[in-house]
């Protein structure tokens, strides 16, 4: 029976920060990070387009699910914490206009290689390979799997999204072998599903879209870029949607719509009156032509479509003011059914897990199991994407790390 001070079970963000975290303040500790893949972190590489977005200078409290758990462990590692503990082991970083920090390389792999080296050079075992089936509470510490004795135990297995890089949802059962429960989960940070979605628009993207979600009552706004998949929609202003649109359409018995301003920085009026100007400008252009200036043409030609007023024979001029009117309606507010997500294989992020009610804010320990820990997305806390679950993977395991 091999025998540590702490375990960390599950090699990701969290659970690697955590590892760090213990081993720098407690050198004479022994700690084992105990991951069921090949290697630790794997769902690092992944992130932020393969360029790891870690934090986000911007990031607050209000920005996740159950803020208020979330201030007080921002309170001691704030963005700018983050930010430190990866200079401290050698990584430079960089921000662009919205907050988002990468590192210097624009390598993800560049985050994963010092926080391993780091892992090696601390002295910190790893055992890979091993998924962990069974936690037991026994003389005052834990049994892992029957073979590994440990003080203290920390659970970073992640949640339920992407599942090939290892989240697959089995830190849950483990977190409820020891007395905890598991709030209803939903994939979020997802592609959108919808009825009677374009054809014609497959892979064609919006910039700077608003996105109204409703089921009969406004649920969330985003804004963002869009892009029109074969079967619904994607891009960051449908993705931040997806939690609540899987929530709904799986609870709600009326239909679940979301609503898209292709032009929110310019009121319907005021479409009306450029639209107008385009067709003195360019009235013996073709209808294609309407929307030039301002989206895609194919989105221009689909909102046409839309409200039956596209002529591909027929010039600008062709339209009148009542045919300006009802094409500026639609353009901002252009309607489509949703019908579901992509569903966790796809999904980025977990929304929902251990309730944070459960913890201890000030610790990251269980309330119910005294000795057991918690760190990332296995709890109930997730946010939209620009770096901000990074930043909730690397806070919650640097304060885990910090009271184990």
């Amino acid at each position: 029976m091999k025998k540590y001070d702490v375990a960390v079970v599950g090699g990701c963000a969290a659970g690697i920060t955590a590892a760090i975290a213990v081993k720098r303040q407690n050198p004479e500790l022994n700690i084992v990070i105990i991951e069921k893949l090949p290697r630790i972190g794997k769902k690092i590489l992944a992130t932020g387009n393969g360029r790891c977005n870690l934090t986000n200078l911007n990031a607050v409290c209000t920005d996740y699910k159950n803020p208020a758990f979330v201030s007080r462990v921002f309170e001691k590692y704030s963005p700018d914490k983050v930010i430190e503990f990866f200079e401290s082991m050698g990584l430079l970083t960089y921000s662009d206009s919205e907050g988002r920090v990468y590192p210097g390389s624009n390598m993800a792999a560049s985050v994963l290689d010092v926080l391993r080296y780091e892992v090696e050079g601390l002295g910190i075992d790893v055992i890979c390979d091993t998924a962990v089936n069974q936690i037991t509470k026994k003389n005052g510490g834990f049994t892992v799997n029957g073979e590994i004795e440990c003080r203290k135990i920390l659970l970073a297995t992640g949640g339920k999204a992407s599942p090939s890089q290892g989240s697959d949802g089995s830190g849950y059962s483990l977190a409820t072998q020891l007395g905890h429960t598991v709030t209803k989960l939903y994939p979020s940070l997802v592609p959108l599903t919808a009825s009677g979605a374009p054809k014609a628009l497959k892979g064609v993207r919006a910039r700077n879209v608003k996105l109204t979600l409703e089921n009969g009552k406004v649920l969330k706004e985003t804004k963002g870029e869009l892009l029109f998949t074969d079967n619904g929609i994607s891009g960051i202003a449908a993705m931040e949607l997806a939690a609540l649109a899987e929530e709904s359409v799986s609870t709600v018995k009326v239909k679940t719509f979301t609503h898209i301003d292709f032009l929110p920085g310019m009121t319907e009026k005021e479409l009306v009156n450029y639209l107008l100007k385009v067709k003195d400008i360019k009235e013996y252009c073709p209808m294609d032509m309407l929307f030039v200036g301002t989206l895609p043409k194919a989105i221009g030609i689909e909102i046409c479509k839309a409200v039956k007023l596209y002529k591909q024979d027929k010039p600008i001029s062709f339209l009148s003011y009542r045919d300006i009117a009802c094409i500026a309606a639609k353009a901002k507010n252009y309607e489509l059914e949703i019908t579901g997500t992509k569903g966790f294989a796809n999904a980025q992020v977990t929304s929902g897990g251990i309730p944070v009610s459960e913890i201890n804010a000030e610790t990251m320990e269980s309330k119910l199991c005294k000795g057991l820990y918690f760190a990332g997305e296995i709890t109930d806390v997730d946010a939209g994407c620009g770096g901000y679950n990074l930043q909730w993977a690397f806070a919650s395991g640097l304060l885990a790390g910090e009271n184990l």
